[in-house]
C-alpha cells in the first residue's frame, strides 16, 4: 500500500493470481472426479467404495482432456463475447470526446501521464454511484461509469475513480478477474449439472428398494457430494481473494496517478453504500469500485470495507478522512426557487420607490406629493418646487419662456 515496495506488491499479487487461477482449473478436475464417482455409484450399486474410487479415477483420466477442452472453449467464448454480455446486462454505451468532453479528457490525461493505451470509455444510465473496468487485452479494455457518479462527484473525485479503474487495468487485475469469473462460472454450471443428475437418478436409485445398495454406493455418493460442495466453496473463496487483494493497490495506484489522496477518499465516502447496480450479476458487482452486496461479515465480502480502505489511504498516503458524506441533489433536481415577495408587495425599483407602486412594509402611506419628491438617479422627480432648479445630471433643465421667439 505504501509507495515503498508498491511494485513488488503488484508483482507478488500477479503471481498469486496465476496460482489461484491454476487452482481453479484443479477444481474443475475435482468436479469431474465427483461427477464420475456419482455415475459409477449409480451404475455399480453393489461395488465397494475402493472399487468405485478407483473406477472414478480411471474415468477422470479419460475425461481430463475433454474437461480441459471444454473449460478452454468456455474461456475462448467469454474472451471474445464477455464485454457484449456485460454491456447487455448493464446497458453501458461507448461515448466519444464530443459526447463527454470533460470525462474523456480526464481519462486521456491520466493515460498520457503514464503512457497507457486509452481504454474505451462507456457510460451507463443509472442513479447508482459506481464504475468498473473490463477486458482481456488492450483492444478490449474499457471503463464504465454511471451517470449517477458523474452527477454527484466533482471532477477531482471522478478523476480518482478513473485512476482506480485504470490501475486495475495496469496491474492486470481486470484480466485475472474476468478469467476467474469465467472458470468459476464453469464450476457453478458443472456443480448444478451434477446435482441435477444425482437428484434425478438418486430418487430412482432409492426407489429400487434394494437394501444391499446402501453400502459402498451410498458412501461414494456422500464423498462426491462433499467434493462438489468443497469445490464450489473454494471457487467462491478464491473469487473473494482475487477481488479483495486488489482494491487497496488500486486505491494506491489512483493516488499515484492523480497525486490527490483526498479526492480518492472523498470519492469512496460518497460511493459508500450507493453503488448497487440493478440487474447486474454478482460477477459484475465484484468488478466495481465498491460492492454493497454484503455477505456474512467482511470475511465474505467481495471488497474490503470503505472504512478500511480509507484508513489505509490516511495512513500511507497522507489523506484526510471527512467521514461519511451526504450527497448534494443531482443537477436535474435543482430548480429555481420563486422570488420571495415581501408582505405589502414590491417597494420599488433599483432607484427607489416605483411611482404608483404600493409602499414598502412598515412605511407610511404615500401621497401624490410625497411620491413625487422621491429622488431618482438623475435628481428629484416630478415638477420642480419654488427655488428648485430641477437640475438633471447635465445641469438645469431649460424652461420655455412665454413669448420667446
Amino acid at each position: 500500500m505504501a509507495a515503498y515496495g508498491l511494485y513488488s506488491h503488484i508483482q507478488s499479487n500477479r503471481r498469486r493470481s496465476i496460482a489461484l487461477l491454476v487452482g481453479l482449473f484443479v477444481l474443475v478436475y475435482i468436479m469431474v472426479y465427483a461427477g464420475a464417482l456419482v455415475a459409477e455409484a449409480l451404475s455399480l450399486p453393489y461395488a465397494d467404495v475402493d472399487m468405485l474410487l478407483r473406477q472414478a479415477l480411471r474415468d477422470l483420466i479419460q475425461a481430463a482432456p475433454w474437461a480441459t477442452l471444454g473449460a478452454a472453449l468456455w474461456v475462448v467464448i467469454a474472451y471474445y463475447f464477455h464485454q457484449d454480455m456485460i454491456d447487455a446486462l448493464t446497458g453501458g454505451e461507448e461515448v466519444t470526446r464530443a459526447q463527454q468532453p470533460q470525462l474523456y479528457n480526464l481519462l486521456e490525461n491520466l493515460c498520457i501521464s503514464r503512457g497507457i493505451t486509452m481504454p474505451k470509455l462507456k457510460v451507463m444510465q443509472s442513479d447508482a454511484l459506481n464504475a468498473f473496468a473490463t477486458g482481456m487485452n488492450r483492444k478490449q479494455y474499457s471503463i464504465t461509469v454511471t451517470t449517477g457518479l458523474l452527477d454527484r462527484l466533482d471532477d477531482a473525485e471522478v478523476e480518482a475513480v478513473l485512476g482506480h479503474e485504470l490501475t486495475h487495468i495496469r496491474n492486470g487485475d481486470v484480466r485475472m478477474m474476468v478469467i476467474a469469473v469465467i472458470i468459476a462460472g464453469v464450476i457453478s454450471f458443472f456443480a448444478e449439472l451434477v446435482f441435477r443428475l444425482w437428484f434425478y437418478n438418486g430418487f430412482s436409485f432409492r426407489r429400487s428398494g434394494d437394501a444391499r445398495r446402501g453400502g459402498g454406493a451410498g458412501v461414494a455418493i456422500l464423498i462426491a457430494i462433499g467434493l462438489l460442495v468443497l469445490a464450489y466453496v473454494l471457487s467462491f473463496v478464491i473469487r473473494l481473494a482475487l477481488s479483495r487483494s486488489r482494491e487497496f493497490l488500486a486505491d494506491a495506484g489512483s493516488v499515484e496517478l492523480t497525486k490527490n489522496p483526498d479526492a480518492m477518499i472523498s470519492a469512496l465516502r460518497k460511493i459508500e453504500g450507493r453503488g448497487e447496480l440493478p440487474g447486474a450479476t454478482s460477477a459484475v458487482m465484484e468488478m466495481c469500485v465498491d460492492n454493497p452486496r454484503e455477505g456474512f461479515g467482511e470475511l465474505f465480502d467481495t471488497h474490503p470495507s470503505v472504512h478500511s480502505r480509507v484508513e489505509a489511504l490516511v495512513k500511507f498516503a497522507g489523506g484526510h478522512d471527512p467521514g461519511p458524506l451526504a450527497l448534494p441533489a443531482p443537477p436535474d433536481e435543482a430548480t429555481d426557487q420563486p422570488e420571495q415577495i415581501p408582505a405589502g408587495g414590491p417597494s420599488g425599483g433599483p432607484w427607489g420607490t416605483t411611482e404608483g407602486g404600493p409602499p414598502a412594509t412598515g412605511a407610511a402611506p404615500s401621497t401624490d406629493d410625497a411620491s413625487a419628491d422621491v429622488p431618482g438617479p438623475w435628481g428629484t422627480r416630478g415638477t420642480p418646487q419654488d427655488g428648485d432648479s430641477g437640475a438633471g445630471p447635465w445641469g438645469p433643465h431649460a424652461t420655455r419662456q412665454s413669448g420667446r421667439n
